[in-house]
């Protein structure tokens, strides 16, 4: 059996960071286990690639959520990297920290050592920055954030009109605060992106003690008295064991970390009985406390200015776009899927922004069906830390069978009230000038749709996930907690948890980023 100091379960944001720094040092031998293929496909270098990914079965696991009460028993797709370098590589590119109550809340729920000030030196050890180090910014990092591109005339007169209704303007959403308007940077570098894979991985090809194994499904974590010992992983049909000397780290994400724990005999053990597995670790929290981020849209008909929508139309639209894209690596396929946007307070008296609202060159009913059949643009708005909770579990100890996702979207009353005042808040800034001259109407949900029960079936009818799961191995202490603030699985030796699926709470913005952060905090803690 093949042995290793570190096993990685999962090559995505987190795993690509916590490969690559375990193994920076030459002294430990590490093997990263990815269930998807090389990150080959050429749409997932380009930033306006997504629209063609994000729902590619071959890169994608291609979820699908139970009926959810809050969205009338609707189905939601929810999709997760499946490549090299996971949603970093599908993803809308758009870097957001949160805000740094954010972190100091893990810290005061008992994750001691994951404040903003003890978190930041790991963004910024990450970060090449394109406008330099500062207080917030690091530049010798290997994940490229850079200034959004494609500022067209709609993106700049929806920002000028947030200022003009009183938002503020704001440079650096990642810097001292984070309320205001402005510009998105993104991870991308000369116009193309730069995945968690790119970041951390392209420089480790000549690395001996880096085993980088794609197309490995993990199916199960093996413990023996106590410890968790060896991986088993699905190599077409057969399974192939390996053995960690030092740690098995997961950071197969939101979704599947959970799973992986569940079918390992890890979770709940009414849950594990009820799917016909044996219990080796009751562990009550595995698969609990999922929450996300849920994202309403306005979609806008252009009055007289081009967007995607147009753009793509015509034939010599697409041409002039390939060429524009080939020759100078600019023009709409260099643009990531958040040029713009910004971070408000939805009512008087909050301490903090609790909203986000995001500008989108383009408009669609479904983005898997296609764009609008006219020029048009939508805007974004969603509840940054919603109150609503569900769950992840497996029916069955069979890999093949996708777990069961019950996210309970907008069962909590105050998330309900949170999104219409945004889309009010969007409605503002939209009825601002200079964006108001440039809008022929409101498409959807159109302004006729005006008190809260309308706007609220609206909402639910078609509000959706913006792919933020979270908080389903939480840190901390308590009967639901999995980790300790080190990342250890409460109960047993040589098992870490390390991604997005430790988060106590949701960050405040896309959650790219402080999952690259948990993976590097995370190799900090193997190594120190």
């Amino acid at each position: 059996m093949d042995s290793f100091d570190f096993i990685v379960i999962g090559a995505g944001s987190s795993g690509c960071a916590a490969a690559g720094r375990l193994s920076e040092n030459g002294a430990h031998s590490v093997l990263l286990l990815e269930a998807g293929g090389r990150d080959r496909n050429p749409w997932i270098h380009v930033p306006a690639g997504y629209a063609k990914i994000y729902a590619n079965p071959a890169l994608t696991w291609g979820y699908a959520t139970e009926p959810s009460p809050g969205l009338n028993g609707r189905v939601v797709f929810t999709p997760s990297g499946r490549v090299l370098g996971g949603s970093s590589s599908i993803n809308g590119l758009v870097y957001i920290r949160g805000q740094r109550e954010d972190f100091d809340a893990w810290r005061r729920d008992g994750a001691e050592g994951w404040g903003y000030d003890d978190v930041l030196p790991y963004f910024r050890k990450s970060e090449a920055q394109q406008h330099g180090a500062d207080a917030f910014h690091g530049a010798d990092g290997p994940l490229s954030v850079s200034d959004a591109a494609g500022r067209d005339e709609l993106c700049r007169a929806f920002v000028e009109s947030a200022t003009a209704a009183g938002f503020g303007f704001n440079r650096d959403f990642n810097g001292a605060g984070q309320e205001g308007f402005g510009y998105f940077q993104v991870t991308t570098r000369n116009g193309r992106r730069v995945s968690s894979a790119t970041a951390f991985l392209s420089s480790t090809r000549n690395r001996r003690n880096l085993d980088i194994r794609c197309s490995a499904e993990v199916d199960h974590i093996i413990v023996r008295d106590g410890r968790a010992c060896e991986v088993a992983y699905a190599a077409g049909e057969l399974l192939t064991h390996v053995r960690a000397r030092r740690a098995i780290v997961l950071c197969a994400g939101g979704i599947n970390s959970p799973a992986i724990l569940q079918r390992s005999g890890i979770g709940r053990g009414e849950w594990l009985r009820a799917a016909g597995i044996d219990v080796v670790h009751d562990l009550a929290g595995v698969g609990s406390n999922l929450h996300d981020h849920v994202q309403a849209r306005l979609a806008l008909r252009s009055r007289r200015l081009p967007t995607l929508n147009s753009a793509l139309r015509s034939v010599g639209g697409k041409l002039g776009m390939a060429l524009q894209y080939a020759l100078f690596r600019r023009g709409p396929l260099a643009c990531a899927a958040g040029q713009a946007g910004g971070f408000a307070r939805s009512r008087p008296g909050l301490e903090r922004p609790d909203v986000m609202f995001i500008y989108l060159p383009f408009s669609s009913a479904d983005y898997r069906k296609g764009l609008d059949p006219f020029s048009g643009f939508s805007v974004s708005a969603s509840q940054l830390r919603p109150e609503s909770r569900g769950e992840v579990r497996v029916a069955s100890a069979d890999r093949r069978q996708a777990p069961m996702i019950q996210p309970n979207f907008l069962t909590a009353e105050i998330d309900r009230a949170t999104l219409l005042r945004a889309l009010r808040l969007a409605r503002r800034v939209l009825s601002s000038d200079p964006i108001r001259s440039e809008i022929a109407r409101e498409e959807r949900p159109g302004v006729d749709v005006e008190s809260d029960d309308e706007l609220l079936a609206y909402v639910r009818e078609t509000a959706a996930s913006i792919y933020h799961p979270v908080g389903t191995c939480r840190m901390g202490g308590g009967p639901d907690a999995v980790v300790d603030p080190r990342l250890r699985v409460h109960g047993l030796d040589g098992l870490v948890v390390a991604d997005a699926s430790i988060m106590p709470s949701i960050v405040s913005g896309p959650t790219n980023a402080t999952a690259i952060m948990i993976g590097e905090k995370a190799a900090a803690l193997l190594l120190g």
